[in-house]
């Protein structure tokens, strides 16, 4: 039913990969030779041929994430040249595109409306790959593609190398002082008989140091080690947006961010940026406030020149003041194991779907199987592995492995996806002890999982989150991460796991109360990213000191705080450069406005567990996956527009 995670054979994934894509190259040259190419005997086994594909690379590309090593870079290294020919070579080939488009006009009136989308997708998408130029342009996007493809990798890696390079060893108690007993205990070691405490870049360390170290030279220490990581790849950066900027006037597009816009639910350059000038102007004004209380608390420390590294330290003491909050006086009440069981019992209740374990093999024993059954059937699987690993990249992602959809024998396949995080390791005395900043997380990835194995399409492409529009794809993760601030819902896993004792109403009151901390001053931060990208894309920057000019301008005009010269943000910007957000890093606000919306309807109803209004959302909009465009879909569920002020209610920016 599930194919099994294995990787036995992972030194040998080149050759195996080269025999997949021979073998596929033939199956294509077999469709494209049927004398009356139909819907049913040419896209349905085009799309299996590209499953199988993701099928076979996903799990190699993964392990490079979860578990780096010497091996898993090489074997990544090798087949990423094999398999980005093979796309090219693929998305390129005119005759797949006429066929494409023959079907598309001789089947118009027979075809129903998810075929239509699959069509219509893949016309668009090879067009954008090229496949009308003449051969020696088409020759240099294949060699844009693959290089593209390498650098995003090289990016990766300098910052993982980085990360992992760096250690800060504090010899005097006085400077850790402040540091969480479970921190502290995971940071603490023995030397020449003395305990001295290490701390790194990995982020549950770093927030360690940052939020609650006593020493400020130590903050800034940790604090410019991580914004200055990987300065190679200001070159990099520069190596990218010129070949970005090629392809696309290759394929007739002005720039990238139009380039980008192609496959988006926004439309014009213009509505992006208006959209986020908006929203950033709306926010300063409280942004600027919520920053100088920071700066009169500081200067009860004798602070006077407020930084970067500051921030965290006096937001901290600052939210324990106004709120009596403390991420750590929640952290026993949220192990991780009472959070999942909690968490799977919440979504049995709003989407009618059960978590079951499975001892199926994974990449490393810490690693939870699930697999997911409705109505007493088995529909999908689920892999989650939440702890930092010094050998797992930063940052917490779902990954999709296996799509839901029917094969031309007509037997429905069943999705799988990976959901991956970095939180505080478990040990051998204590369990793994969740930040609710955590929590929020795993809420977060869940609900992109859910998107993708939840759906009910039959064709691979727009199954799941396949031919999702990339500004719309947050959607769901982030209307799921509401739910991790509701009172009942928390009460469902909140218990301390040594008494048992579940976690009580004030305390609750004071994470509720303050989610929309320092709310403004986070809306005008995202929107400095989401701007500084969109914009690093409307026109080709040619150099590291251009890129940080326009860094700067936008940084002028939006942020609360501008960070100390040395910060090379840019460099350390996996989701533009190593990740698939570039002009598109908007989408998060964006999609924000959809998914504050559907939450309200959830707290207008009167009921957060409304299990009619949940049972409609997953079949409205989780289902659906990428069949439909979500401006409709959402529009199906909620039965209007969006609203932007949802948005700016629900964090507290207008009321």
């Amino acid at each position: 039913m599930f194919t099994e995670f294995n990787l036995e054979n992972l030194e040998e994934s080149k050759n195996l990969l080269e025999e997949l894509l021979n073998d596929n190259r033939k199956k294509i040259e077999e469709l494209l030779s049927i004398e009356n190419k139909t819907y049913a005997n040419f896209v349905l086994p085009f799309q299996e041929i590209g499953e199988s594909i993701g099928e076979f690379v996903t799990p190699i590309f993964h392990i490079d994430s979860v578990k780096n090593s010497e091996i898993t870079t090489k074997v990544y290294e090798e087949c990423l040249p094999v398999l980005s020919k093979y796309e090219t070579e693929i998305s390129q080939n005119e005759n797949i595109y006429l066929a494409l488009k023959d079907i598309q006009s001789n089947e118009k009136s027979t075809l129903n409306n998810i075929q239509k989308k699959v069509l219509k997708n893949e016309i668009r998408d090879f067009k954008l790959s090229g496949c009308h130029l003449e051969n020696n342009d088409k020759k240099r996007l294949e060699e844009i593609s693959l290089r593209l493809s390498e650098l995003s990798h090289k990016f990766s890696l300098n910052l993982l190398n980085a990360t992992n390079a760096f250690e800060m060893i504090c010899e005097d108690f006085e400077d850790v002082k402040e540091i969480p007993k479970s921190d502290l205990e995971l940071a603490s070691f023995e030397e020449d008989g003395k305990t001295k405490y290490k701390f790194t870049l990995q982020m549950p360390s770093y927030l360690a140091y940052i939020t609650y170290g006593t020493n400020r030279a130590k903050r800034e220490e940790i604090y410019k080690a991580y914004c200055t990581r990987a300065p190679e790849n200001g070159k990099i950066i520069e190596e990218i947006l010129a070949l970005k900027d090629e392809k696309v006037k290759l394929l007739g597009f002005d720039n990238y961010s139009q380039y980008s816009l192609a496959t988006k639910m926004a439309s014009k350059e213009e509505e992006v940026v208006s959209f986020l000038s908006e929203l950033g102007h709306k926010a300063l004004p409280k942004a600027k406030e919520e920053l100088e209380e920071l700066k009169q608390l500081a200067l009860k420390d004798g602070i006077e020149d407020f930084n970067s590294y500051d921030a965290s330290y006096y937001s901290e003491k600052l939210k324990k003041a106004q709120y009596d909050f403390d991420e750590e006086y929640f952290r026993p009440y949220f192990e991780q194991q009472s959070v999942l069981n909690g968490f799977f019992d919440f979504l049995e209740q709003m989407f009618n779907i059960k978590f079951i374990k499975s001892d199926t093999p994974s990449w490393d024993d810490k690693v939870k199987v699930y697999d997911l059954s409705e109505d007493g059937k088995v529909i999908a699987r689920i892999y989650i592995d939440l702890e930092a690993r010094k050998e797992k990249r930063g940052g917490a992602w779902m990954n999709n492995w296996h799509s839901h959809y029917k094969n031309s024998d007509g037997d429905i396949k069943f999705p799988t996806a990976f959901i991956v995080g970095n939180f505080p390791q478990s040990s051998e005395t204590t369990p793994s002890l969740l930040r609710h900043s955590d929590v929020v997380t795993l809420f977060h990835e869940m609900g992109h999982a859910l998107h993708h194995l939840l759906s009910k399409v039959e064709e691979p492409f727009v199954s799941g989150i396949s031919g999702v529009a990339w500004d719309t794809v947050e959607f769901p993760s982030q209307f799921l991460e509401y739910f991790s601030y509701d009172k009942e819902v928390l009460k469902m896993f909140a218990k301390h796991y040594e008494t048992g004792e579940v976690l009580d109403d004030e305390a609750i009151d004071k994470i509720i109360k303050a989610k929309n901390f320092q709310s403004s001053m986070g809306t005008v931060r995202q929107v400095e990213f989401a701007l500084f990208d969109f914009k690093l894309h409307q026109k080709l920057y040619k150099t590291e000191n251009e890129i940080q000019d326009l860094l700067d301008t936008v940084r002028d005009e939006f942020s609360a705080m501008k960070p100390p010269s040395y910060n090379k943000f840019q460099n350390g910007f996996s989701h533009i450069f190593a990740g698939g957000y570039a002009a598109g890093y908007y989408s998060y606000k964006w999609a924000e406005v959809l998914s504050a919306d559907a939450f309200y309807m959830f707290i207008d109803s009167g009921n957060i567990f409304n299990k009619e209004l949940g049972i409609k959302y997953r079949d409205c909009i989780l289902s659906k996956g990428g069949s439909v465009d979500m401006d409709k879909l959402f529009f199906d569920f909620a039965q209007r527009e969006p609203s932007v002020d949802s948005l700016l209610k629900i964090d507290g920016i207008i009321s």
